[in-house]
């Protein structure tokens, strides 16, 4: 192979069924990807001997695979990641339990690994068989909140092959009364700062308006809070991508993910995009009428499911 040739391209997608794996695959394939579904382990040697394939190849191994262990799956996108001739990326979909469990019933499925019980058997089994790769993940989608078309979205923004080279930086915002974003690698909490929910006039707008930017930004702790934001990700962002981290996501979080966590969310992208990273921006929960109820802070975060009630057949 020449020197100068790209590395062949390797994506090892799993995840619980009913995250959306097939959704995954199905937009890898649009992408220029050759697919292969339920691989059994045992024939990955074969299928990577010789010359390193020269279409980016998907692989979706999970517990339905014959032979499926999860610390062989680990080691073999290890040995991937140390070959030169090849760029590995583990894959891990997810999504909270109680929507897994929807999903199963609005389809009327059995659950592969238990076809005879409640599905919540199998989501139990399975999440045990899987829980080694989650934190192993270089890139961890959480469906929960997305639908199908959103799903590929989001894999396009990682995969497509006109992405621009070096690593991916998304800057969320977020509710806490919807959880916290999971595969978030840093979370800014802005619950601190002024609240434009107080203000009548304010309060149908969200952070992307410049009156509740100018009210956020007028908080005498704010501008010490954003110096010291710009400081960490200064230091931290060049140091990743020397790691040669390809993803990243940067999460900001408020009461109600409309106002303080928008703003934050908002002027961090323009400045790092100004910079020359490539980033992008998602605000998870900003059209979700997230003031319709008291945005008061009310101590202790409460973990919920956020599921919008999308669950479209292709999803699992």
């Amino acid at each position: 192979m020449p020197p100068t040739s790209p590395p062949a391209h390797v994506v090892f997608v799993t995840g619980p069924s009913g995250a959306g794996r097939s959704t995954v695959i199905h937009a890898l394939e649009d992408l220029g990807f050759e697919a292969i579904d339920n691989l059994p382990l045992s024939l990955l040697p074969r299928l990577l001997e010789g010359a390193p394939p020269e279409r980016p190849l998907a692989l979706c191994i999970d517990p339905r695979t014959r032979d499926f262990d999860a610390r062989a799956l680990i080691n073999a996108h290890e040995k991937l990641e140390q070959d030169p001739a090849y760029a590995a990326d583990l894959v891990y979909i997810d999504c909270d339990t109680a929507t897994l469990q929807r999903r199963y019933s609005e389809t009327r499925r059995r659950h592969p690994l238990a076809p005879e019980a409640d599905p919540a058997d199998g989501i139990a089994m399975e999440r045990e068989m899987l829980a080694p790769l989650r934190g192993r993940a270089d890139v961890l989608i959480d469906t929960t909140n997305l639908t199908p078309h959103r799903t590929r979205e989001v894999v396009g923004r990682f995969f497509a092959k006109d992405r621009a080279p070096g690593m991916a930086i998304q800057i969320m915002s977020f509710s806490y009364r919807r959880a916290l974003p999971i595969g978030a690698d840093m979370v800014f909490d802005c619950r601190f700062l002024r609240n434009p929910h107080w203000d009548a006039d304010l309060r149908a707008k969200d952070g992307r308006n410049a009156e509740v930017q100018a009210y956020v930004t007028a908080d005498a702790r704010f501008e010490t809070f954003r110096s010291q934001i710009n400081a960490m990700l200064d230091l931290l962002l060049p140091a990743f991508k020397e790691e040669g981290k390809s993803h990243l996501t940067v999460a900001f979080g408020c009461t109600g993910g409309r106002h303080r966590s928008v703003t934050l969310a908002e002027i961090t992208e323009r400045r790092l995009a100004e910079e020359g990273w490539h980033v992008s921006k998602r605000h998870r929960d900003v059209d979700k009428d997230a003031t319709k109820d008291s945005d008061r802070d009310r101590g202790p975060i409460t973990w919920v499911s956020a599921s919008t009630g999308d669950g479209e057949a292709e999803q699992p």
